[in-house]
């Protein structure tokens, strides 16, 4: 996003687009609460699916797919091979929080496979959770396999994991809603799929 906020900007030469970033869940009470906003972008459709639902925004677009993986630190000093090695008591053991999207559909992905997760920590968001596994104080965790780039992590793949669908819609309220639906284009297009592509998102 950071990137696509620079291109528009680009083609907006008196714009300023500014970023807040932070989990899905959170953003989402954000919105609701009336916090300035002309465009939402979430990890997931649930809360998306919440702020339709309170008719907080306009029509909802899906801008790509994302899945759940194993993230170690470097080295994987805790030998981790795949998601039975979550319920491994000896493992510090990192989770996403339960409201946040990363936390419940690691959760439950986890239950699916029948795997019980000896839980140490609890992280408010995906960007926590990979702190602390690049700083190998934790063994193992879940993340998304876009967040692998943003750390010195490794990642595991989770056979049968879902794709986890990323919406974006503009805001029902937004000051200038021709500028947030051309934002939104921008992402939507071809050039800012490749720019997701890139940071390792899949296609819508």
């Amino acid at each position: 996003m950071r990137e696509l906020a620079a291109a528009f900007e680009d083609e907006h030469p008196d714009l300023r687009v500014r970023l807040d970033v932070g989990a899905s869940s959170t953003l989402r009470e954000q919105v609701l609460a009336g916090a300035p906003a002309e465009v939402v972008a979430l990890a997931d459709e649930a809360d998306m699916d919440r702020l339709a639902e309170a008719d907080a925004v306009g029509p909802v677009h899906r801008i790509a797919t994302n899945e759940l993986v194993l993230a170690v630190p470097t080295g994987n000093p805790g030998d981790v091979r795949g998601a039975a090695d979550m319920a491994r008591p000896e493992l510090l053991v990192g989770l996403c929080a339960p409201e946040a999207p990363c936390g419940r559909l690691a959760r439950a992905h986890l239950a699916e496979v029948g795997v019980t997760p000896s839980v140490d920590t609890e992280a408010t968001d995906v960007g926590a959770l990979l702190a602390r596994l690049a700083a190998a104080e934790l063994d193992v965790g879940i993340v998304y396999r876009s967040d692998l780039r943003r750390a010195a992590v490794v990642g595991i793949d989770l056979p049968g994991s879902p794709a986890v669908p990323h919406p974006i819609a503009v805001l029902r309220d937004a000051r200038d809603p021709d500028l947030a639906e051309a934002f939104v284009a921008l992402v939507r297009s071809p050039r800012g799929q490749a720019v997701l592509a890139e940071h390792g998102f899949g296609p819508p």
